[in-house]
């Protein structure tokens, strides 16, 4: 079965003003669509991998045929960073975790205000295209650390909880080169009640 588009999970306007209707339009229509449609048509030239996952596809690069594998890891490593990406931003969102995960974060980073500034620094940092990530790491830690491009946790055995987008697509339209300023934004629309649920469900 075919991978497809998932809808945005609220109207384009609706993360305003932090992130603007315009930049969610194209972000969401254009650039995971596009993601989304070359995972397909790599996946076509071999239908031996269909109905897989693109959790597995990731999680097992090498042994994705060598005539599609990059444009799986980028192409299927989009399609995974962005589902993931709209599903813990919501209207009104922002504050401070909850449940489990605000433990974790507290346990491991000693508070939140750690946790955020250590997520916010390497997602600034990182260099050129990539995200930021929180995840749990093999051995069940919770762990930050960037990422180029589109790659994701799960090519390293991770399990990913929330990122943060900073390819110049995501923000670049109201921000400019000004990925700290849209950085410190996003905070204001995590959905801690997705947070937790996932990181529960990865533990």
């Amino acid at each position: 079965m075919a991978f497809e588009l998932p809808p945005l999970p609220y109207p384009t306007n609706a993360l305003e003003p932090h992130i603007d209707a315009l930049t969610m339009e194209i972000h969401h229509d254009r650039h995971h669509g596009t993601y989304v449609s070359n995972l397909n048509a790599a996946i076509e030239k071999h239908p031996e991998l269909a109905g897989k996952s693109v959790e597995e596809l990731l999680g097992n690069l090498a042994a994705v045929p060598e005539d599609i594998r990059t444009t799986v890891r980028n192409n299927g490593g989009g399609h995974l960073n962005h589902s993931i990406f709209w599903k813990i931003m919501k209207p009104g969102g922002g504050g401070e975790p909850v449940g489990e995960f605000a433990r974790a974060v507290n346990e491991t980073f000693g508070s939140f205000a750690a946790f955020k500034d250590n997520l916010s620094k390497t997602a600034v940092g990182q260099f050129g295209s990539g995200w930021g990530w929180a995840y749990l790491d093999g051995s069940g830690k919770l762990v930050i650390k960037g990422f180029p491009n589109q790659d994701n946790p799960v090519m390293e055995g991770g399990k990913p909880i929330m990122g943060v987008d900073v390819w110049e697509h995501a923000y670049y339209l109201k921000y400019q080169n000004r990925r700290a300023d849209y950085v410190a934004a996003w905070w204001n629309t995590v959905d801690w009640e997705e947070v937790d649920r996932r990181y529960r469900e990865a533990r």
